[in-house]
């Protein structure tokens, strides 16, 4: 019987090693598609020394580097059992996300002043509102996350999300990937990470997390139905218009 017993146990082991190797996986995987889409307009130019960019955008760049390395030190750290550690990072991820989020506001409204201060209004105008939405996407699910910290199977996925969230940045600049006003191809890459997490979740589980369909859900509509209809109101270009005045009068 002790035998059967450890015969039983030692396929589920493995299927749990596997299980925790994939999210270390899927947390590079992320880092990927960053430095994809980011090398040939910042990491790049970086490294050879001729990067111009606002002092905004370098401190958003390191920001978000640093979120992407949290992300993965917590997937490795919960994958090889040390929990502790995943404890103790967490409570410096909760402020890391706050520092994102506010690193993204600043880096969103300092890049509109300097596209009115060009005479750029109406880009300032449209670029807004992507900025924001991906800061208030990520905010949702990271606060969720954040919620549910001692549920593991429901803060794992949220994170995952999260991040995905803010992956968008880096697929739009992804220009092989054709115009990105037809997103179909943009919104694939995009939410990747969360279609492979899907994946896993079905041939593991034979069923979807809802957090995942939620979460593929919230990021579809924000990619372009909202983006466009929010930047095309009277409202948006309202409010935008008066900020213009604040931003050129400071």
């Amino acid at each position: 019987m002790a035998t059967q017993a450890a015969d039983t146990f030692r396929p589920h082991a493995a299927r749990s090693a596997r299980a925790r190797r994939f999210y270390v996986a899927l947390a590079l995987f992320t880092l990927v598609i960053a430095l994809i889409g980011f090398w040939p307009t910042y990491f790049g130019p970086l490294l050879a020394g001729v990067v111009d960019k606002p002092a905004i955008i370098h401190f958003h760049a390191a920001v978000y580097v640093g979120w992407l390395a949290i992300f993965i030190a917590q997937t490795t750290f919960a994958a090889t059992g040390r929990l502790s550690w995943h404890v103790r990072l967490g409570r410096i991820g909760i402020g890391y996300g706050v520092l994102v989020i506010a690193a993204g506001l600043l880096a969103a409204f300092g890049m509109f002043a300097i596209r009115v201060e060009a005479g750029d209004l109406a880009r300032a105008q449209s670029n807004l509102v992507g900025p924001l939405l991906d800061m208030i996407v990520f905010a949702l699910f990271f606060a969720a996350a954040v919620a549910y910290r001692r549920k593991p199977e429901l803060h794992k996925r949220l994170m995952i999300v999260a991040t995905t969230a803010l992956l968008i940045a880096a697929v739009g600049r992804m220009r092989f990937l054709g115009d990105p006003m037809n997103n179909g191809l943009l919104l694939f890459v995009w939410t990747s990470p969360i279609l492979l997490a899907m994946g896993h979740d079905y041939l593991r589980r034979r069923i979807v997390h809802p957090v995942y369909v939620l979460g593929l859900v919230v990021l579809a509509l924000e990619a372009r139905p909202t983006r466009v209809l929010i930047r095309e109101t009277d409202a948006w270009l309202g409010f935008t218009a008066w900020l213009a005045t604040v931003a050129v009068s400071r």
